[in-house]
C-alpha cells in the first residue's frame, strides 16, 4: 500500500513537461481547501518528484501550506513515473481535447518503449516496483475502450497529436475549432510529404550524433528545420482559410435562421417566476444552460445531450429508467437515501465503483473508467454542498453536467456559480418552473424559451 506522509511542500519537484496550471481551477481548490482541507493527497514518487496534483500543490503553496499530504509511491524509472502521472490525468478529467490527444499519443510511445504494447499474454495489471501500474490492452481497440471512445477516435486523436505543428496546435486552441476533431484531422492531413521529410531528416540526425559526424548532423538538422517551417506553413494557411469560412458562413447562416431559432424571452410574475406553464418537450435557455420540459430517460432529452460529458448527477427521485447515462458522461453519481440505495445498486446495470455515505445520503459513482475512492473524511451537509462537491472532483470550468432531475434545481444552481454548463430536464412542470425562477433570482437574467 502507498505510504501517505506530510512533506515540506519545498521538497516536492515538478517536472518541466506538465501540462500548464489553470488559474481558475487553482482558485476553487484553495476555496474547498480553505473549507474542508485537501480531500486528496497528491502523489509523488520516492525521489520526492511529483506524480499528480500539480493543481492541489499550486492551491496549497497559494495558501501558504508548509506541509502537503503526499501518498508516496515506487516505480522503477521516469516511465513508469510519466505513465502513472498520464493516468492520473485521465482520471481527474480535466483535459482539452488537444491535451487528451498528446497524451494519448504520449502514453502509447512510453508503452512501446518500455516493451508493453501488443506483448502475449499480458494481464491488466503487473507489479512495478511494489506498485500496482496498469497494462496497456492488446489490441488499440481495447485501450480505446479503456479511456471511453472508439477505435478510430482513439487513432485520430493519436494522429492530430502526431502530425500537427506545435505552433499550430497552439493557434487552434485559440479558435472556434479547439474542439473539432474533423478540422484538426483535416489540418493534420496537410503538409504529409513535409513532414515526413523532417521525420526522416530528424533520425538521421541522432544517428550522426551518435556516430559523432557532426557535419552530416548539421546538414540533417538543417533539412528537417526547412522541412518542419514549410509543414508549419501550409498548416497555418488551412486553419487561417478554415476560421475565415466559419466567420462568412456563420454569419450568413445567422441571418438565415435568426427568425425560426432565437430563443426568445417570456413575460414573469413579480416574483421572477414565468406566467405561463411550461409545456411538455418545450426547452429553455438560461444563459449557458439548458432545461428540458420532459421524460428524461426519452429520447428527445438525449438528443439534446453534448457528446463529452464529464459528470451526471442525480439527486433524489422515486424512479430510475437512466442507465443510459453512464455512455454519455465520464462519470455518474446517483444520490439515494438509505432505505432505496441497496435496491438501486442491485436494479441498475451501470459500472460500479465505489459509494460514500455523508450525513445520511449515499452516493453511488459509477463508470466505465477506473475512478478511486477519495480517501479523507467528506464533512460537507446537505445536497447542495454534496453536489459542490462533486462537481469540484470530476468536472473543471466550462464542463458538461447532467442533471436527469431539477429537485429544487440544486445542480443547476451548482453549476451556474462553479462555472460549469448544465443540461437538467424533469416532466414535472412545477419543479421546472421553481428551477428556472431560482436561477433568474440568483443571476438577475431573463430565462429565454427556445421556439423552433
Amino acid at each position: 500500500m502507498p505510504t501517505v506522509l506530510a512533506v515540506l511542500i519545498d521538497q516536492i519537484n515538478v517536472g518541466t513537461n506538465r501540462r500548464p496550471v489553470k488559474d481558475e481551477k487553482v482558485v476553487e481548490l484553495m476555496q474547498s481547501i480553505r473549507a474542508n482541507g485537501l480531500l486528496n493527497p497528491i502523489i509523488i514518487d520516492q525521489n520526492f518528484n511529483l506524480i499528480a496534483g500539480l493543481h492541489r500543490l499550486t492551491a496549497c503553496k497559494m495558501l501558504s501550506f508548509k506541509h502537503i499530504e503526499c501518498k508516496v509511491v515506487s516505480y522503477e524509472d521516469a516511465d513508469q513515473a510519466r505513465l502513472a502521472e498520464i493516468d492520473e490525468n485521465f482520471i481527474r478529467n480535466e483535459l482539452e481535447p488537444m491535451e487528451r490527444y498528446e497524451l494519448w499519443l504520449e502514453r502509447d510511445r512510453i508503452l512501446e518503449r518500455m516493451g508493453l504494447r501488443f506483448k502475449p499474454g499480458d494481464n491488466q495489471y503487473t507489479k512495478k516496483g511494489g506498485e500496482m501500474v496498469s497494462l496497456p490492452p492488446k489490441t488499440t481497440l481495447e485501450l480505446a475502450r479503456g479511456f471511453g471512445y472508439s477505435e478510430r477516435s482513439f487513432q485520430q486523436g493519436k494522429q492530430i497529436a502526431r502530425d500537427i505543428h506545435p505552433d499550430v496546435k497552439q493557434k487552434i486552441i485559440a479558435t472556434p475549432f479547439s474542439k473539432s476533431r474533423t478540422v484538426q484531422l483535416k489540418i493534420a492531413r496537410i503538409a504529409s510529404i513535409e513532414r515526413l521529410a523532417a521525420e526522416t531528416a530528424e533520425k538521421a540526425f541522432e544517428e550522426a550524433m551518435a556516430k559523432g559526424d557532426k557535419n552530416e548532423a548539421e546538414r540533417q538538422a538543417l533539412v528537417a528545420k526547412q522541412a518542419r517551417d514549410r509543414q508549419k506553413e501550409l498548416q497555418l494557411k488551412a486553419l487561417e482559410d478554415t476560421v475565415s469560412n466559419k466567420l462568412r458562413n456563420g454569419s450568413i447562416s445567422k441571418d438565415k435562421h435568426s427568425q425560426s431559432k432565437q430563443p426568445i424571452p417570456l413575460p414573469l410574475n413579480n416574483d421572477k417566476s414565468i406566467i405561463q406553464p411550461v409545456e411538455a418537450g418545450e426547452k429553455w435557455m438560461l444563459n449557458k444552460h439548458l432545461v428540458y420540459r420532459g421524460n428524461t430517460a426519452g429520447k428527445q432529452f438525449i438528443k439534446l445531450l453534448p457528446s463529452d460529458a464529464a459528470l451526471a448527477i442525480a439527486t433524489l427521485s422515486p424512479f430510475w429508467e437512466h442507465d443510459y447515462l453512464a455512455d454519455e458522461a465520464r462519470v455518474v453519481a446517483v444520490l439515494r437515501s438509505q432505505g432505496h440505495i441497496n435496491d438501486f445498486c442491485r436494479n441498475n446495470q451501470m459500472p460500479f465503483q465505489y459509494e460514500l455515505v455523508v450525513n445520511q445520503i449515499y452516493i453511488s459513482v459509477f463508470s466505465h473508467h477506473n475512478i478511486p475512492k477519495p480517501e479523507a473524511k467528506i464533512c460537507i451537509e446537505g445536497i447542495e454542498a454534496i453536489i459542490s462537491y462533486l462537481l469540484n472532483m470530476y468536472t473543471h470550468p466550462n464542463s458538461f453536467v447532467i442533471s436527469p432531475f431539477m429537485g429544487h434545481g440544486e445542480t443547476l444552481i451548482a453549476c451556474e456559480r462553479l462555472g460549469r454548463i448544465c443540461f437538467v430536464g424533469d416532466e414535472n412542470p412545477d419543479l421546472i418552473n421553481r428551477g428556472i425562477t431560482r436561477w433568474q433570482k440568483l443571476t438577475n437574467k431573463q430565462a429565454q424559451k427556445i421556439i423552433l
